[in-house]
């Protein structure tokens, strides 16, 4: 695998993993999520640090969009985020994080358990 590859698999584990952490030491409540600004940011932040990682990842090897289930609409999400900071649903957030991000924590876990073997 390519090295610049790998490191953007690095990126999006350490940006899943930092998400995972912001609710460490309490229950993932919606409520909560909803009315702190501050974790909203945060966590709006590292969905684009995973949405950019992922776009040079298939840039540089579309293989990987079969390799990384939902790669373009994960992309999407980067963009709408940057692009539409003014129209994101906390709603739809909130569902990315309980649905998908624990889908996307093993798919990449395991793209980069294969490369280190």
């Amino acid at each position: 695998m390519d090295e610049r590859i790998l490191k953007w698999l690095f990126d999006v584990k350490m940006s899943i993993d930092e998400i995972n952490e912001f609710f460490h030491n309490e229950e993932k409540d919606f409520f909560k999520y909803r009315n702190n600004l501050m974790l909203k940011r945060a966590v709006e932040r590292n969905l684009e640090i995973i949405g950019e990682a992922i776009n040079r990842i298939i840039t540089r090897d579309d293989a990987f969009v079969e390799k990384i289930s939902n790669a373009k609409a994960i992309i999407g999400l980067r963009n709408h985020v940057i692009h539409a900071y003014d129209n994101i649903s906390d709603e739809n957030i909130w569902s990315i994080l309980i649905n998908h991000l624990p889908k996307l924590k093993i798919e990449i876990d395991n793209l980069i358990q294969k490369e280190e073997k």
